[in-house]
């Protein structure tokens, strides 16, 4: 895997935006998943290269968070992201002539009208006063099935995990420390359905080592931002940020990055493109 040097320079922004969005942030990093895809012109190769940032990143928040979190919110959630991703892995060894205009067009599609119709759904029970907290296994199954479809096919399930935090009503320590500890299971559930299709290799893990100082100082300076957003403004946040998210899987890849733009660094694999 060879980077040119303004290759290294993005990915290197993309680490610390990941550890910013970890410990800071929650869905700032929706962002990193296209940047890093255009940077390298390989969407599977920057899903591979990505995971181990990400769980570098998950560690430091799990560490600083972990007195907060609410265990009970996963175990409801655990068993709908297992079948989620186990549906995930079944498509990715799809043909891709299996998806008409593409594989990643229909994933990243079903993903964003999913991730926008829970986006509505919160805000028009959120302006419900009485409302109570959903706490059903329908709600449960309904977000956690999405999670595990999405984070498995592109890390791209952020703004689903955000979005059933923020619809438990939990305050910002117990947010971001419950999706720290979600976030760093399922990245390790990844690796074996990773690892087969040859998205982490010796080299990029390579690659990750030398970016993962970056993800770290992200972390830090995540932690500090954090301290700083009252309850109100970290909210509206992620919901902003869960909408944006939302958006771009809709925005066809080669709108913004035609073939030409951004040259291949790592062979494409026969599989489906994430």
């Amino acid at each position: 895997m060879h980077f040119l040097w303004w290759q290294w320079l993005i990915a290197g922004g993309c680490a610390w935006l990941v550890g910013v969005a970890k410990t800071g942030v929650p869905g700032l990093g929706i962002f990193v998943v296209p940047v890093l895809s255009l940077t390298l012109g390989d969407a599977v190769a920057s899903a591979g290269l990505l995971l181990p940032l990400l769980s570098v990143a998950d560690v430091f928040a799990v560490a600083y968070y972990r007195r907060h979190a609410e265990v009970r919110k996963l175990w409801e959630l655990a068993p709908w992201v297992v079948v989620g991703m186990a549906i995930a892995g079944v498509v990715l060894f799809l043909p891709a002539s299996a998806f008409p205009g593409g594989p990643e067009r229909w994933y990243n599609s079903a993903v964003g009208a999913v991730v926008m119709a829970m986006l509505l759904l919160h805000l028009a029970r959120k302006r419900r006063a009485d409302a109570p907290v959903p706490d059903d296994r329908a709600h449960a199954a309904r977000y956690g099935v999405t999670a595990g479809f999405a984070t498995t096919l592109a890390n791209a399930a952020g703004p689903v995990m955000n979005l059933y935090l923020l619809s438990k009503r939990l305050p910002k320590h117990e947010f971001i420390a419950t999706g720290a500890w979600y976030f760093l299971i399922v990245n390790l559930l990844k690796v074996p359905i990773y690892l087969p299709r040859g998205m982490i290799t010796w080299e990029s893990l390579a690659v990750d080592a030398w970016l993962a100082p970056l993800v770290v100082l992200g972390a830090l300076t995540g932690r500090r931002l954090f301290e700083r957003i009252p309850q109100g403004v970290f909210e509206r946040v992620v919901l902003i940020l869960a909408a944006a998210a939302a958006l771009m899987l809709f925005v066809p890849r080669h709108w913004y990055a035609p073939p030409e733009a951004a040259p291949a660094v790592h062979p494409q694999p026969s599989a489906p493109s994430l």
